[in-house]
């Protein structure tokens, strides 16, 4: 087990470049990446469907309690889908990387 892991977290399409470069930029996740997913789901009874953006976050376990509050706090939705999940092995140079994105070079 690392000190990683990955955020999942679904968000209107025209929100997913503001949040994810405000959790980059305010050095809460390393790196997000923002995908396009089709959503199929039940809300209050009924099934819903939407195109939404799927943010996929890397972060370092030990900031993931601050990454939620202001994930959730930025985030437009009532109940945003916010879920980590444990980064069991990587590459160590990226996972070193991912815990310090700040780090001049890399270890190799």
């Amino acid at each position: 087990m690392t000190d990683a892991c990955i955020v999942l977290c679904t968000c209107p399409e025209d929100a997913a470049d503001r949040l994810a470069e405000a959790l980059v930029e305010q050095k809460l996740a390393a790196c997000v990446n923002i995908t396009t997913a089709r959503s199929v789901y039940r809300w209050r009874g009924q099934t819903e469907s939407a195109t939404e953006s799927l943010l996929i976050i890397k972060v370092a376990r030990s900031n993931y309690e601050d990454l939620e509050k202001r994930l959730h706090a930025m985030h437009p939705y009532e109940l945003p889908e916010i879920l980590a999940l444990p980064v069991e092995r990587g590459l160590p140079a990226y996972l070193a990387w991912l815990a310090d994105p700040d780090a001049d070079e890399p270890s190799r």
